[in-house]
């Protein structure tokens, strides 16, 4: 992995606002676009625009610094410290999330009524059953979680580093991380739904806590596991969901 140095020295050359606003709102509007505009549309229409889309979003970072800011990659083995750091809080909040939902949001109804929703989704993406459900999970949690660690923290947490403090580049770029994820849960959820609001609170405190490792470590080793872990607790409620709950 390209793990480059955190904080303002990580990217050579002057950071830039204009970048950094279009980083922050890219995935909101793109959001917009193939996940709810596109809801209806065919299935090979949203796949499409899905796949488009997500490879501007994580080109750009890459072909911007390089060309804009002559940076190169680099590669760092991951410290045995790092990977602690990843594993080990990964492993208890998937395992607490997995508890919660088994012992109190599923019992108590609260995923009755996102099943639909998850099951109409899961179809737009092409799951069809359980092998194709574990192919979308291992992609998201192994190659997808890489690749928003980079674009959020690396890049975006990154070029904010330069322009301000650490609180105002965390607290932003953590709001931006939450933005996008807010559509998807009300989409799911509802927008009148406490827990629309309360997991999106939790991903903005993600961020937070991934923005003050990265800052703290100058790689983004720790940051992957742990976001691999969390979303590996996503989609084994999901698959319970898409499953079981849905029938």
């Amino acid at each position: 992995m390209n793990t480059p140095e955190a904080g303002p020295s990580s990217i050579t050359a002057k950071a830039d606002w204009s970048v950094v606003g279009f980083a922050l709102a890219y995935p909101t509007v793109f959001t917009v676009l193939y996940f709810v505009a596109l809801a209806k549309q065919p299935q090979w229409l949203q796949q499409a625009v899905y796949a488009v889309g997500k490879v501007v979003q994580f080109s750009f970072p890459l072909v911007w610094a390089m060309s804009r800011q002559g940076w190169r990659p680099r590669w760092q083995a991951p410290r045995i410290g790092d990977v602690l750091l990843g594993v080990l809080p990964g492993l208890l909040l998937l395992g607490v999330a997995v508890a919660a939902y088994h012992l109190w949001l599923k019992p108590a109804g609260l995923f009755a009524g996102p099943a639909e929703a998850v099951r109409e989704k899961a179809a737009g993406f092409g799951v069809a059953g359980a092998g194709t459900f574990i192919a979308l999970a291992v992609f998201y949690c192994l190659g997808h979680s890489a690749l928003e660690e980079y674009y959020w923290r690396w890049f975006t947490f990154g070029q904010l580093r330069k322009l301000s403090s650490f609180a105002w580049a965390a607290g932003v770029s953590s709001v931006g991380f939450m933005a996008h994820h807010v559509l998807v849960l009300a989409v799911y959820f509802g927008w009148d739904s406490p827990l629309t609001y309360g997991f999106s609170l939790a991903v903005a405190v993600g961020g937070l806590i991934w923005a003050l490792i990265y800052e703290k470590t100058g790689n983004l080793w720790a940051n992957w596991l742990s976001h691999a872990l969390i979303d590996a607790a996503i989609f084994v409620v999901g698959y319970d969901i898409l499953l079981t709950t849905a029938r």
